[in-house]
């Protein structure tokens, strides 16, 4: 699957763009897992480390990490960069539903 493939596999698809060496990042591992737990198969969670995926980043102008993107019908509707509270990051995902 392609990236354009992965961002129509579902209604919703949230892209989490991250590094394994980043510390935010890590932080954002309970916040992504909780978000699914509440939301359940409402949203497609998808995460692209930029370390291995470095053209996709570059394609995506990803300049920090983590950064979300959230696409709605393969479209990009909401982008983030940096960590965020799941109150916060839910309360985004939500309006687009």
């Amino acid at each position: 699957m392609n990236f354009q493939e992965i961002t129509k596999s579902h209604p919703l698809v949230l892209v989490d763009f991250y590094a394994d060496w980043c510390g935010p990042c890590k932080m954002m591992v309970p916040v992504f897992k909780q978000l699914k737990n509440e939301l359940g198969d409402k949203i497609k969670i998808v995460k692209i480390d930029t370390e291995r995926n470095r053209q996709l980043a570059a394609q995506m102008g990803i300049q920090s990490i983590p950064t979300m993107v959230l696409y709605k019908n393969g479209q990009q509707v909401w982008r983030q960069p940096g960590a965020m509270p799941l109150h916060a990051l839910k309360q985004q995902v939500e309006r687009f539903m």
